[in-house]
């Protein structure tokens, strides 16, 4: 149960969200959800599906950034998060815009609500898992380390800690890996969404 001060700061952090957005509008809106481990490349393809498509690109770490100025990564700052982002979807699918969510979707209970989203708004789900090869993945978390631009804050034992949290997605879906060349990836998915 939502409590009046727990609906009010969702509202004010959805608001924060969306403000400035004005998101084109489809017959049939998409809603494209990436999962994969942090530093596998989510955020450059929602990036790039953003500029092809013109979907809303949701991305967890920039929005954490938004809404909390010290992070802490607690229970309590996740279901705030995700609150959010969830809210915010709705209302994009609602007014019939699609959406990118860039988050790491690892588990199928974290993805089961946004399927709930999509088919209560008439949104047709794509889903892709993003990947690359582990030493890959280590020198993108080192550059990271070493003052490379990210929204992210995962370093190395935050990958390392999520891996086992891995679940296989149920459904059917595309697998991105960044480390080749993700082009005709990315033909495919901006043609499904469109």
């Amino acid at each position: 149960m939502i409590t009046g001060v727990a609906r009010t700061q969702l509202q004010r952090d959805v608001a924060r969200i969306l403000k400035g957005v004005e998101p084109a509008t489809a017959a049939r809106p998409a809603l494209l959800m990436l999962a994969g481990l942090p530093a596998t490349g989510k955020t450059r393809v929602a990036s790039e599906l953003g500029r092809r498509t013109g979907a809303v690109v949701l991305e967890s770490d920039a929005i954490r950034r938004l809404l909390f100025r010290e992070r802490h990564y607690t229970r309590a700052e996740n279901r705030r998060l995700f609150a959010a982002i969830h809210a915010a979807i709705d209302a994009l699918l609602a007014r019939r815009a699609s959406v990118i969510v860039d988050a790491t979707n690892l588990a199928e209970r974290e993805r089961t609500p946004l399927y709930e989203m999509a088919e209560r708004n008439g949104a047709h789900v794509i889903l892709a898992h993003v990947t690359a090869p582990n030493d890959i993945v280590r020198e993108r978390l080192e550059r990271r380390s070493a003052g490379e631009p990210s929204h992210s804050e995962a370093d190395l034992a935050v990958y390392e800690r999520m891996q086992p949290r891995v679940e296989q997605i149920r459904r059917p879906h595309h697998v991105i890996d960044t480390s080749e060349n993700i082009e005709p990836a990315l033909d495919a998915l901006t043609k499904e969404m469109m």
